[in-house]
């Protein structure tokens, strides 16, 4: 990655789109991010990362794409929220069947159908992994169903609050939300057991634990909050806009990455002061945000577009 020395003295917006937000201070600021856009029809949504290549949910499938266009797909009735990728398998909700779904990655074929039920068949909610275990929301009265990918089975289910839908795995610990009791849970996967809540904002949705902390949309306050992991308590929050509505969040390379439905496309936090480093690309409605270390891929399913932005804009 080409890098070079500015001095910014006040917000500076760029014609790409990207807007470096650093006031009085020496900097190092990579080429401004460029996007390559893809069309993809139906309602592209969540991603995940497969190497160079992602899947992502649409009506009735999941699809796998390259930067160079789309490779396959496998059918499904409903695919739902985000994804995770382990054990040789992407893992999928379906809001229809109301079952966590394993995709062999090299066959590219459903191999396994887990009827784990799912909390939220709206949609918003997702699949993570962590310990040895694939987890998922299972049931809105709070539960929450932990799966061995060795046999596919349900080995625990653990009682959490009600409404609990979106999970993050991170810092030895399961992490949720539930936006209607407003707090983030903290679970001890060697115990299954929630061993501490944390009150929150409005709305609190979809969080990622990573940078040392744990991040948490609190979508209807437009703010993210930061959460110590070891206590936790919050420790800041930063106001990016009037909601995060529909948004995403992603942790990686030094910075918090967050998919906006308004003002821009996502925007870049530094963990450390919760400044805003960068608001990149133009507003494009509700999607989804993965990072990698070369760049980070977005979609936007009210515009039908798939989007890689390289190269990734890293902390000064």
């Amino acid at each position: 990655m080409t890098m070079r020395l500015f001095y910014w003295t006040k917000s500076v917006a760029l014609t790409s789109g990207f807007i470096v937000l650093l006031a009085g201070c020496a900097v190092q600021i990579p080429e401004r991010p460029k996007e390559h856009v893809q069309t993809v029809p139906g309602f592209a949504d969540f991603i995940a990362i497969d190497d160079a290549t992602v899947w992502v949910t649409n009506k009735g499938r999941v699809e796998h794409w390259s930067r160079n266009g789309k490779l396959s797909e496998v059918a499904m009735h409903h695919p739902c929220g985000a994804m995770a990728i382990g054990f040789g398998a992407l893992w999928v909700a379906d809001c229809a069947d109301l079952t966590l779904n394993r995709i062999d990655l090299k066959t590219q074929k459903l191999s396994a159908t887990i009827k784990t039920g799912i909390a939220n068949p709206r949609g918003e909610t997702n699949v993570v992994i962590g310990d040895g275990s694939v987890w998922v929301a299972s049931d809105k009265s709070g539960l929450i169903t932990r799966v061995d990918p060795h046999d596919n089975r349900i080995s625990s289910i653990i009682h959490v609050d009600a409404d609990t839908y979106y999970l993050s795995f991170g810092l030895n610990f399961l992490w949720a939300t539930t936006p209607t009791g407003r707090e983030l849970e903290k679970i001890n996967p060697k115990t299954n057991e929630l061993v501490h809540r944390t009150a929150l904002g409005g709305d609190p949705g979809f969080l990622v634990a990573g940078e040392n902390a744990v991040w948490v949309q609190e979508q209807a306050d437009g703010t993210v909050a930061r959460v110590a992991p070891d206590t936790g308590n919050v420790t800041g929050r930063v106001k990016v806009s009037e909601t995060l509505k529909y948004g995403d969040i992603d942790a990686g390379g030094g910075n918090i990455w967050l998919r906006t439905t308004t003002g821009q496309t996502y925007v870049v936090i530094n963990p450390g002061n919760l400044s805003i480093l960068a608001k990149v690309g133009k507003e494009s409605g509700s999607g989804a945000l993965r990072y990698t270390t070369s760049g980070i891929w977005t979609t936007s399913h009210d515009v039908h577009t798939l989007s890689w932005w390289s190269p990734a804009v890293s902390r000064p």
